[in-house]
């Protein structure tokens, strides 16, 4: 009996140990099992959890940047000024001024000036000449007695605006005694004409151009002259383009 009893509790006690070591291994399998992450989770793990981070691991990494950049960087336009087609020459600022004293020289100047486009202005005396002051025949006269003074400068009432800004002057004016009148000369020298282009025209009833703008040369200093032309007072437009055209200013 005592041997049955024996060996009852030796199998009771093997069975006990036996189930023990089954659950300690089921255990051990279930917690093996439980701590790997499933293929879907580990993808997740691996995801940044930031918004910025995601679209920064999805950016074209450098080279792929440099590859996406075209080869050849576009030319820059062209400066302006370098694009911009050659300007003409600007034609020359052309004044014609005149002293009439019997508006025969007047006309002619008008034409003149009409035809070139050029400012007109006229050389007014302070005091103005009379029939009277205008009688050649009176050696007593006004004009008379000026053309026989070299020295004589009428004054001039008024001036030009802005001198500086013509590039070429006429001048015209009556014959008398075959020279210009004394209020030319008061004329010229009330300006400079350095750098200046200049040319005279008269206008008479029968003496040539002659010399008459001799002491109007002496007087420009460094102007530089062009040949001058007499005019009758019936002059027409044709004949005083054909003259100023024929100067080459343009």
């Amino acid at each position: 009996m005592k041997t049955k009893k024996f060996v009852t509790i030796l199998l009771a006690f093997v069975l006990a140990f036996a189930l023990t070591a089954c659950a300690g291994n089921t255990e051990s399998t279930e917690g093996s099992n439980s701590s790997a992450p499933s293929q879907s989770s580990a993808e997740k793990s691996q995801a940044p959890e930031n918004p910025q981070d995601q679209n920064l691991s999805e950016a074209p990494s450098e080279t792929e940047n440099e590859s996406q950049q075209p080869s050849e960087t576009p030319d820059k336009p062209a400066d302006s000024t370098d694009s911009s087609p050659d300007q003409e020459p600007e034609s020359s600022k052309i004044l014609v001024a005149y002293f009439s004293a019997t508006n025969n020289t007047e006309g002619v100047a008008q034409k003149l000036a009409d035809g070139l486009g050029a400012d007109l202005y006229e050389i007014t005396p302070t005091e103005p000449y009379t029939d009277e002051d205008l009688n050649y025949g009176n050696s007593g006269s006004r004009s008379s007695v000026e053309m026989d003074d070299p020295s004589a400068r009428p004054a001039i009432s008024g001036s030009v605006e802005n001198m500086e800004q013509y590039d070429v002057v006429f001048i015209g004016y009556p014959i008398w005694w075959g020279e210009a009148p004394r209020i030319m000369s008061t004329f010229i020298e009330s300006y400079d004409f350095s750098g200046k282009t200049l040319a005279a025209f008269c206008t008479s009833a029968s003496s040539g151009f002659g010399s008459s703008d001799s002491a109007l040369r002496s007087a420009a200093g460094t102007a530089t002259w062009l040949d001058g032309h007499r005019f009758s007072a019936g002059a027409d437009s044709d004949e005083v383009m054909e003259w100023a055209n024929g100067l080459g200013i343009n």
